[in-house]
């Protein structure tokens, strides 16, 4: 599916995104080129680009969910934003500890500095907590440590050796960076996905749901010490990935996606195999669940911790399962024409969207059975290499909402004539979601972070891209 682009004047800037929310357009992203600055809306299947050459006007006050997208284009490419004060550094490290942190005085008031080197193996994250005894008043968040210029690097490239570059902006989310930026390279060039080709895809997007959806549960047990959780969703996890490396070569699935069409072939003999491997998986998933479930000191350590508020969810532009969890029922699989979801697909959501660690687990849990079914209906036939098709004229620009394991993921293109790329921006939903996770902290016990921080799961490369 295409979309619609509106070129904007720079002193129109705010009027337009004001106009576009009244409409009912919602905010997907904001990014600057050299060209100037872009912001995508989604509505109802259809698609948005403003386009302005040299906005300089803030729109935070009217969509808060842009604020990092500011502080990063403020950061790359030196754009004031005027009304968004304090515009406090977000990529630039150079800055002192007052740019970045929010102020917070009073009696017994003190830090305490977490990161960025972790004990953990995990990338490089900074987290600042203001506390008085162990009730955290106030969290800071600094990411950005290791900018790895991904996008850039794309650039000057053709799609075919862009793609891998995408790709690794981050592992656990690799097939739906790659179908992204292929959904968007296709839309500028005109390309149709057949049917064949949405059915490879949409097998390796839930493919990658499945063993993300069952490491989230594994981390969750393992932040409130339920071993036997932690366990026995990590073993499925395990075999979950050895049935991507037997399918695609790869545990990660890197490699899988291609633009232009998909080399996936899975003979009768391999499907049949693989649903049998999914069905032993279903069976034990379901036991693991009902554990986690009736396990009552595990249940009251999720209840009422971390809760991100309908409201903040909605204002923040919190996407995936943390928005399902709050009673925001986002989901891209919902408007997907290039892949294979049924058109009455509904998201998962929780008996009770409370938006606190115990509804974000429930969500998880509540994909899972469709995820199950989803893969043994996609795996029901052999399947094929395949191609896109022409579908209409060419243009410049290439828009893309995937649903990740972590929520939308949106990707611009602009493409030269010849196909090389000319500028790639990528926002995944962890980026999308790291402010509203911290939103969730003040309120809590320093303790309780942790577990907070492995219920959202979020990627800290996606912000290192």
């Amino acid at each position: 599916m295409s979309f619609a682009r509106r070129d904007v004047a720079p002193d129109a800037w705010r009027a337009e995104v004001s106009n576009a929310l009244a409409d009912g357009w919602r905010f997907a992203g904001l990014w600057a080129e050299d060209s100037g600055l872009r912001a995508a809306f989604a509505r109802h299947g259809e698609r948005l680009l403003l386009a302005a050459p040299a906005a300089r006007d803030s729109i935070v006050d009217l969509v808060p969910a842009a604020a990092w997208d500011e502080r990063e284009a403020h950061d790359l490419h030196g754009l004031a934003f005027a009304g968004h004060e304090p515009l406090r550094a977000l990529v630039d490290h150079d800055a002192p500890t007052p740019d970045w942190t929010v102020p917070v005085e009073g009696r017994d008031v003190f830090q305490v500095a977490v990161g960025p080197i972790h004990a953990g193996v995990i990338e490089s994250g900074h987290f600042r907590f203001h506390v008085v005894g162990e009730r955290v008043l106030h969290l800071d968040l600094r990411l950005f440590y290791k900018h790895r210029g991904l996008e850039r690097a794309a650039q000057g490239r053709p799609v075919a050796g862009a793609l891998p570059v995408v790709q690794r902006a981050c592992g656990a989310d690799a097939v739906a960076n790659a179908i992204a930026f292929a959904h968007a390279c296709e839309d500028a060039q005109g390309q149709a996905t057949t049917p064949g080709l949405a059915r490879a895809r949409t097998l390796l997007a839930e493919l990658e749901r499945l063993y993300n959806h069952l490491n989230d549960l594994s981390a969750i047990c393992a932040g409130v010490g339920f071993a036997p959780g932690t366990m026995a969703f990590a073993g499925l996890k395990e075999r979950a990935m050895r049935l991507n490396a037997t399918l695609t070569g790869h545990r990660f699935l890197f490699g899988a996606v291609r633009a232009g069409g998909s080399d996936l072939a899975i003979p009768a003999a391999a499907a049949a195999e693989a649903r049998s491997v999914l069905g032993e998986l279903r069976d034990e998933t379901r036991r693991a669940w009902r554990e986690l479930q009736f396990a009552g000191s595990v249940q009251e350590r999720f209840d009422g911790v971390g809760v991100l508020e309908l409201e903040d969810a909605r204002r923040l532009g919190a996407v995936g399962p943390a928005a399902r969890a709050a009673g925001v029922a986002i989901d891209a699989r919902t408007d997907a024409p290039r892949l294979a979801y049924h058109r009455d697909f509904v998201p998962a959501l929780p008996r009770r969207a409370d938006g606190d660690v115990a509804a974000r687990v429930e969500v998880r849990g509540a994909e899972l059975p469709v995820v199950f079914d989803l893969l043994d209906e996609l795996l029901g036939e052999p399947l094929e290499p395949a191609a896109t098709e022409p579908g209409g004229p060419a243009r410049r620009d290439g828009l893309a909402l995937i649903e990740s394991p972590r929520g939308q993921t949106l990707c611009a293109v602009a493409l030269r004539e010849d196909g090389v790329v000319e500028r790639v921006h990528l926002r995944t939903g962890s980026y999308a979601n790291w402010p509203a996770l911290a939103q969730t902290v003040p309120g809590n016990l320093l303790p309780d972070f942790p577990l907070i921080n492995k219920s959202f799961e979020l990627c800290y490369a996606c912000a290192d891209r």
